[in-house]
């Protein structure tokens, strides 16, 4: 088959969203089909162009196997919703241009929400090449904006929510991480309008192994032999990362434990005006793609914490890295979500209601009190890793649907 995929981020970009699509991408290479990528130039870690990318609006190359026009990502003031919807439409834009001139025949499209702004360059790139659309929503957008509070104004609720249903209705198919986002999505189409699968994120557990806990990250920091508890993902609306903040206070007093959030984003600096007389909460930036599985492996307990409500609309994926790496997972999630049944179904960590600080405090010091506990759990979790969340499968799954519209 021929592919096209539309997608806000691609390695080298440090976005998750990009690791994500770029094994994708490789693993329907491996599998002998041609993929042709339309993505931006990288800019997700500093929130604009990087380095040696500068200078040109368009680079054409390759990623692997794979063809692929970058283009630039028209990156706004991260800490206005208003001025990135701004440039994620001006990107969406030059997006569908891009997939429009692209040379065909494709046998589909598959493009990334959010932004919620592809949906229509990916539809109009569709209709250009005669194929089916692949949706492919990483979190629903806008629920998650709304239910943190970051959109307020009813008038670009509406506009948000017109255009989510337009997404959908458009969609041959729409792809979501689990159950609780395919129901999301299953009650804002009609019956039978939109196909709806679920195909789970994943993790390279051949990148991501289990590894000595006394790491140059770990010296780098002065973290020393102490228990480490770490955050490692975007620090933004959806993350209750207060708890992290009150734990460490709770907790200033303990010289064997230490609290380590890393990553960036439109938190990052809250964070560190709390941090700042906090010994114990060491707050460090995004650190290169290559040093990812380093910096998992200086933890020895890893921290999903998600508000309330938004399991349903959005599905970290930083829950698998940490698992890959054989390190528990302590998780702050809506009861019954996918992230709390992976834990239980895993045994490999604890879940606990979100936004409880009393609950989030026990379940820490229960982790780092028992490290025999902890290294058990951290086998079960590799092993859960290793067989359910391999990238094969999400690939074969996802040619399998592309071949199933195909001849549909």
């Amino acid at each position: 088959m021929r592919l096209l995929v539309i997608t806000p981020h691609l390695e080298p970009d440090t976005a998750p969203t990009g690791v994500v699509v770029s094994r994708i991408v490789s693993e329907l290479c491996a599998a002998g089909h041609e993929v042709h990528v339309v993505t931006s130039l990288p800019w997700y870690r500093e929130h604009r162009v990087e380095g040696d990318w500068r200078g040109r609006l368009v680079r054409r190359g390759r990623a692997g196997d794979a063809s692929v026009v970058r283009l630039t990502p028209f990156a706004g003031d991260k800490a206005s919703l208003a001025s990135r919807a701004l440039g994620f439409v001006a990107f969406s834009g030059a997006a569908a241009l891009a997939g429009v001139a692209a040379r065909g025949p494709f046998d589909a499209v598959m493009a990334l929400s959010p932004p919620l702004t592809l949906g229509p360059a990916g539809w109009l790139a569709a209709v250009r090449h005669r194929c089916p659309l692949v949706l492919n929503v990483q979190d629903v957008f806008p629920d998650v904006a709304i239910d943190v509070g970051a959109l307020t104004s009813p008038r670009a609720i509406g506009l948000f929510r017109w255009l989510e249903r337009l997404c959908y209705r458009r969609a041959t198919a729409v792809t979501v991480l689990s159950e609780d986002l395919a129901a999301n999505v299953g009650a804002k189409v009609p019956e039978g309008r939109t196909r709806i699968e679920v195909i789970p994120n994943f993790v390279d557990t051949t990148a991501i192994v289990p590894a000595d806990r006394d790491t140059p990250y770990r010296r780098e920091h002065g973290l020393g032999d102490r228990t480490v508890v770490m955050y490692a993902g975007n620090l933004g609306h959806s993350q209750s990362l207060d708890l992290l903040v009150e734990a460490a206070r709770r907790h200033r007093d303990r010289d064997d434990l230490a609290y380590v959030v890393n990553g960036g984003g439109v938190a990052a600096a809250d964070l560190r005006r709390e941090a700042a007389d906090l010994p114990n909460l060491t707050v460090v930036d995004y650190q290169p793609a290559a040093r990812v599985p380093e910096v998992l492996a200086s933890a020895d307990v890893h921290v999903v914490p998600l508000k309330r409500g938004l399991a349903a609309s959005s599905v970290p994926s930083k829950t698998y890295a940490a698992l890959a790496a054989g390190r528990p997972l302590l998780a702050s999630i809506d009861e019954g979500s996918e992230v709390a049944r992976v834990v239980e179904e895993s045994g490999a960590g604890l879940a606990v209601p979100p936004d409880d600080p009393e609950a989030f405090v026990a379940a820490v010091e229960e982790l780092v009190d028992d490290p025999e506990r902890r290294r058990a759990m951290g086998v079960r979790g590799r092993a859960w890793a290793e067989r359910c969340a391999s990238p094969a499968s999400a690939a074969e799954a996802y040619a399998r649907l592309f071949a199933e519209l195909g001849s549909g």
